[in-house]
C-alpha cells in the first residue's frame, strides 16, 4: 500500500485539515499519516482560535515518519508562520521528499487568517519545492499580487506562482461567479478544466480534500494531469454528497462512495445528518 503524509492543521469539527486529509486518503486507497502544524478551535460556523505547534516539534514529527516509513507523497496544508514554513521546506529537502503538493491555506471560509501576514512572503519558499501548488482564487490573488476576474487572469496568476518554483500550478475556480472551472498550468502549457457549480452550501474542507486526493493519486503512480483529473472527479462527487452537519458550512462526503459499496447508504446522500 502506498503511504501519503499530510502536514497541516487539525480541525476539531472533522471537516477540513488533517481530518479531511486522512478521510480522503482512506477513500483513495492509500495509508495516511499526519504531521500537525497547529490545533485550530473551529466548527462549521467559524474558526475561533489557533494554537501553533512549535517549529522544532513539527520538524521532529516529519523526521519520525521518514526514518521509519517510506513516504510516497506529501500534502502540505495550513502552515501559519514563517518558522514552520522554513522548517518544513528544509526537512523535506533534507529527506529527499517526492510528490510534494502545496495547498497554500491562508484564510478560512469564515474569514479567519490562518497564515500570518508576515509569513506570506515565506510561502514562496515552500512553493519552490512543490511538484504542484493548488491555490484557490483568493490565495492566487495574494500570491501573484493581482486580481483574478476570468480564465485569462487565472493563467497569468498561475504563471507568476510557477515562477516561484512550482513545477505545476492548479488555480481552483470554486470562487468563480460563472462556474467552478479550474486552471492547470504544467510544463506543457495551460489547460482549463471545466466544472459546474453544485447547488449546496456545504463545502467545508474542499481545498484540503482536493489537494490530498492529488497527493494520493501521485503516490499511486499517476502523472500530474491524471492525478488532477481523478481528484477533481472525487471532490465533485464529495461535494454532491455533502452533509448539513452543524449550524454553518457542512463538510463534503469524503467516504460516501465506500459507504455505498458497503451497502450503508442509498444512492443519494445530501441533506441533514
Amino acid at each position: 500500500m502506498k503511504k501519503v503524509l499530510t502536514i497541516a492543521g487539525s480541525d476539531c469539527s472533522g471537516g477540513a485539515g488533517i481530518q479531511a486529509d486522512l478521510k480522503t486518503m482512506c477513500a483513495m486507497g492509500v495509508f495516511g499519516m499526519s504531521v500537525i502544524t497547529a490545533v485550530t478551535v473551529q466548527n462549521t460556523v467559524a474558526v475561533y482560535d489557533v494554537q501553533e505547534i512549535d517549529a522544532p516539534i513539527v520538524a521532529s514529527q516529519i523526521q519520525a515518519v521518514y526514518e521509519d516509513i517510506e513516504v510516497d507523497a506529501v500534502k502540505i496544508g495550513m502552515v501559519s508562520s514563517a518558522a514552520i514554513i522554513r522548517v518544513i521546506r528544509d526537512k523535506l529537502l533534507e529527506l529527499g521528499a517526492k510528490n510534494i503538493v502545496v495547498d497554500p491555506v491562508m484564510v478560512s471560509k469564515s474569514g479567519y487568517r490562518l497564515l500570518r501576514p508576515e509569513a506570506v512572503a515565506a510561502m514562496a519558499e515552500l512553493i519552490a519545492v512543490a511538484d504542484i501548488c493548488t491555490p484557490n482564487i483568493p490565495e492566487a490573488e495574494l500570491l501573484a499580487g493581482m486580481p483574478i476576474a476570468d480564465a485569462a487572469a487565472m493563467e497569468r496568476a498561475a504563471r507568476k506562482i510557477a515562477a516561484m518554483g512550482a513545477k505545476n500550478v492548479l488555480v481552483k475556480g470554486g470562487h468563480r461567479a460563472v462556474d467552478a472551472s479550474d486552471l492547470l498550468l504544467s510544463p506543457t502549457g495551460a489547460r482549463l478544466l471545466p466544472g459546474n457549480r453544485i447547488d449546496t452550501p456545504n463545502t467545508h474542507g474542499t481545498g484540503c480534500t482536493l489537494s490530498s486526493a492529488i497527493a494520493s493519486r501521485l503516490a499511486l503512480g499517476d502523472t500530474v494531469d491524471q492525478a488532477v483529473n481523478a481528484a477533481k472527479a472525487y471532490i465533485t462527487r464529495a461535494i454532491a454528497d455533502s452533509f448539513a452537519v452543524g449550524k454553518g458550512v457542512g463538510p463534503v462526503g469524503h467516504l460516501t462512495e465506500l459507504y455505498r459499496r458497503a451497502g450503508m447508504l442509498e444512492e443519494e446522500v445530501g441533506g441533514d445528518a
